[in-house]
């Protein structure tokens, strides 16, 4: 089975929890590559993947749910604006803080949504 195949399969039967963890997963290994491209001096591939990290991030701001969701979606809308911002001015600059700005929130919000995960879990599993 190729990679891409598994990564599909992975995707497709992934529930909702793993699916946000995989789309922050994904954010963050791509502004990490965007750090290393723009230390090296490599525009292109900065550009590649600020594009792809900033893509995920306007995914994550569609998927809040403001009626069931309430303050906190609010804040996290707040938050990935503010990420695209950054990644924006990352692009246009080449500097990489607005980046290392955007992993320090990215890392933080997924590991709170991790850890939230988990708990389900050990709720769901001690209800069944």
């Amino acid at each position: 089975m190729s990679y891409n195949k598994y990564k599909q399969t992975a995707v497709e039967s992934a529930n909702r929890e793993k699916l946000l963890l995989m789309l922050y997963e994904g954010a963050i290994r791509f502004t990490k590559r965007a750090v290393i491209a723009t230390e090296n001096g490599n525009i292109p591939e900065r550009c590649e993947n600020i594009g792809k990290a900033y893509d995920i991030v306007l995914e994550l701001m569609n998927t809040l749910d403001f009626k069931v969701g309430g303050e906190v979606a609010e804040n996290l809308e707040q938050l990935y604006m503010f990420i695209t911002d950054e990644l924006t001015r990352a692009n246009l600059t080449g500097k990489s803080e607005h980046l290392q700005n955007v992993l320090k929130i990215l890392e933080t919000l997924y590991d709170g949504w991790k850890e939230a995960v988990e708990i389900l879990k050990k709720k769901d599993s001690k209800g069944a």
